[in-house]
C-alpha cells in the first residue's frame, strides 16, 4: 500500500478512495465492487481498515492509527451535532 494513501485517508477517506479508484491504484481487496461502492459512500473508514487488514495485517501501526481515528470520529460526531443543535434552539 502507498504511504500517501494511508496518510490522505486519515484526513479525507472518501475523497482518497475515489481518487485512487480513478487512478486505478486502489489497494488489493476481496470486497465485491458493490461493497466497495456502498462502503465508500456510507462507511469509508471501515473500508480503509479492511484494505489495511488485507494488505498489511493487524500488527501494522497504520491499522491501529486508523482504528483510533475512526473510533474518535464516530464517537465524537454525535456530540458535535447535538451541541450545534442545542445552540440553534
Amino acid at each position: 500500500m502507498d504511504t500517501i494513501f494511508l496518510v490522505l485517508s486519515l484526513f479525507l477517506p472518501r475523497i482518497t478512495i475515489i481518487l485512487f479508484y480513478l487512478l486505478h491504484s486502489i489497494p488489493y481487496n476481496n470486497v465485491p465492487f458493490i461493497g466497495d461502492v456502498l462502503l465508500t459512500v456510507f462507511l469509508p473508514r471501515i473500508l480503509i481498515l479492511i484494505y489495511i487488514v488485507e494488505n498489511l495485517g493487524t500488527h501494522n501501526p497504520w491499522f491501529w492509527i486508523h482504528l483510533v481515528v475512526a473510533l474518535f470520529v464516530y464517537l465524537t460526531s454525535g456530540k458535535i451535532y447535538n451541541k450545534r443543535r442545542k445552540r440553534k434552539d
